[in-house]
């Protein structure tokens, strides 16, 4: 019998409870009105600071939606939310906009206004836990209405600033011994506040007990050793699953510091209801499941100062910024990001140079040699070796970059952090860069005053272009990575993306051997493809994207024989018509793909 909870609302009305209220149309007449400086100040901060708090407590009922929509088992009402709550600030404050220059034109210019209206926001949002995310947003504001120069602002001094963020007060902690009995992960699965029935409480929690009594093992911990188990005080919630993220501690030995395991306890709800399908306890698996190549979490605690700080706790080889992302603070994030990118140039004095690998017929990749990130600018021409016969042009790449940014990447795509007019200083490049960068994106790079202005910047996490990995990594690394590329082109297919230009270079591999897409000038709908299969006649134009699956391993770059068997093996379903096809009926008939967002080797049944 299938069994799940009752929505507090129609699927139908998602669109009235996720809608952001108009700008508050008495306070703006009162703006326009007034002719008194200091009383413009102050009515401008009022305005943004009403439209931030709609669009705020919006962007927090959506959690609890998803909670909902998951135990409700509705799979197309969590990928709706997902979009609804990523468009958000962005409609918001396009608003405003609107109002603003038609009734105050000089806002444009008018420094001294916006400085004074500055000092009244912040100290009306003094004291306030989202002070620094008010302020993020009245800066977004400005930008927009001014089109200003982007600054990573810093929203943790100042007036805006609030106390470094502690993971630990968010975290609720259960006193054990060794080793952890079931019947204490029962009592953390019951306490999740989840409102489905379980399937077999009691048998999970052994299963789990178990797997984590195997983790801890090769550890050392003694039979009746103190240990805490301390859980986040939140539900993360995305597309089919969920999980409860946090970590076990374990005493101290003689003059070894406190050891500290990470814990995941992904759960499903399936049709006879909730169950715990996989546990997780190393930091590099973790990766898999919060990795931004994926959608969002939709996390039910508010906190999320303290939720990033726990999960960089967690998985510190992910920097900070990207932590504040995979929670859906992207804006946050952005500052975090670039913040990061500043301090690494401060502190290894190396400038920004080509990227390793092959240099893009469409992207110019650049990065510093101990970076986290990879940043790239999209050229206004492609070079004269592009494949295809038209370039849909600068912005229609743009869109496709948002795009991803905004789709649930299926574990297999990096997300995109687009910066608009950016300025780097000149001597954060290599002279050879600088040069091709003034050169090749005529229009969307220029000088200015001893720095660098970009239109448009793309930051992505740096991985290793594939063919570079293939041509150094031990032979069963290698196959991995292939099996891998396998694994990342099914998952892009899952999301309805098919990149048509099935190159090799376009892929990269990570420090866990994971494979992802990270060029999109050339992704497609999948569901827009033409596929044909092997036999089809050749030679005979269409229009608009064909794809014959038979051929898709001649444009990979896997030119070892061992490896490309290795990929036909893993995958021969990939280069037959049929399995695109049923992919695409699928995704047309508004199904949701399962995507594994951790090693299936973790899960607790086969």
């Amino acid at each position: 019998m299938t069994t799940s909870t009752t929505l507090p609302f129609a699927p139908s009305d998602l669109e009235a409870a996720t809608r952001i209220a108009e700008p508050d149309v008495d306070l703006l007449d009162a703006l326009v009105r007034s002719d008194d400086p200091d009383d413009q100040a102050r009515i401008l901060a009022r305005v943004v600071l009403s439209a931030f708090d709609n669009y705020y407590a919006v962007s927090r009922r959506i959690p609890s939606l998803a909670k909902a929509a998951f135990e409700a088992r509705d799979w197309t009402l969590t990928v709706r939310l997902s979009k609804a709550r990523i468009g958000l600030y962005t409609t918001c404050i396009d608003q405003l906009v609107p109002p603003l220059k038609a009734g105050m034109p000089e806002l444009v210019k008018d420094e001294q206004l916006w400085a004074r209206a500055e000092a009244e926001l912040l100290a009306a949002i003094a004291g306030r836990y989202e002070a620094d995310f008010a302020f993020a947003f009245w800066h977004s504001l400005r930008r927009k209405l001014v089109d200003d120069e982007w600054r990573p602002v810093s929203y943790d001094s100042g007036p805006a600033a609030r106390p470094p963020a502690s993971s630990a007060a968010i975290l609720d902690a259960t006193v054990t011994t060794l080793p952890i009995r079931p019947a204490v992960i029962r009592e953390i699965l019951a306490g999740a506040g989840l409102e489905a029935p379980w399937r077999d409480l009691d048998g999970d929690a052994a299963l789990a007990a178990a797997a984590i009594e195997a983790a801890l093992e090769p550890l050392g911990p003694r039979d009746g050793e103190p240990t805490r188990i301390e859980i986040a005080q939140s539900g993360f919630f995305r597309n089919r699953g969920a999980c409860l993220i946090g970590r076990i501690k374990l005493r101290d030995r003689g003059d070894m510091p406190m050891r500290s395991i990470p814990l995941l306890i992904a759960l499903l709800n399936e049709d006879d209801g909730l169950v715990v399908d996989a546990v997780l306890t190393d930091s590099d698996e973790l990766q898999f499941a919060f990795s931004s190549t994926l959608a969002n979490y939709h996390a039910t605690n508010p906190h999320y100062h303290e939720l990033a700080r726990l999960l960089y706790e967690l998985m510190p080889k992910r920097p900070l910024g990207t932590q504040y992302s995979c929670i859906g603070f992207h804006h946050l994030g952005k500052v975090a990001v670039m913040t990061e990118i500043l301090a690494e140039h401060q502190r290894s004095k190396e400038r920004l140079a080509t990227a390793p690998g092959f240099k893009g017929t469409v992207a110019i990749a650049f990065t510093m040699p101990s970076s986290a990130y990879v940043l790239k600018i999209i050229r206004d021409h492609p070079t004269d070796d592009y494949k295809f016969d038209y370039f849909d042009g600068l912005d229609a790449v743009l869109r496709k970059y948002n795009l991803v940014h905004e789709i649930d990447r299926a574990g297999s795509m990096l997300d995109n952090i687009i910066y608009s007019n950016v300025k780097l200083d000149r001597t954060m490049f290599a002279p050879d860069l600088l040069d091709e960068l003034l050169e090749a994106g005529i229009g969307t790079v220029t000088m200015e005053r001893g720095a660098l202005v970009f239109r448009h910047l793309i930051v992505q996490i740096k991985l290793t272009p594939l063919p570079l990995y293939l041509g150094t990594a031990k032979p069963d690394d290698a196959r991995a990575a292939v099996v891998n590329l396998g694994d990342c082109i099914k998952n892009n297919a899952a999301a309805d993306i098919f990149n048509k230009d099935l190159d090799g270079r376009n892929y990269g591999v990570s420090r866990i051997r994971k494979v992802y897409l990270f060029d999109y000038d050339a992704v497609e709908p999948l569901t827009d493809v033409k596929i044909r299969s092997a036999d089809a006649p050749r030679g005979t134009f269409e229009d608009g994207v064909l794809f014959r699956p038979s051929d898709m391993l001649e444009g990979l770059r896997i030119d070892d024989p061992a490896l490309r068997r290795a990929f036909r093996d893993a995958h021969p379903e990939l280069m037959q018509a049929e399995y695109w096809q049923t992919m695409q009926q699928a995704l047309r008939a508004g199904k949701v793909p399962r995507v594994m967002n951790y090693p299936a080797k973790r899960r607790l049944r086969a």
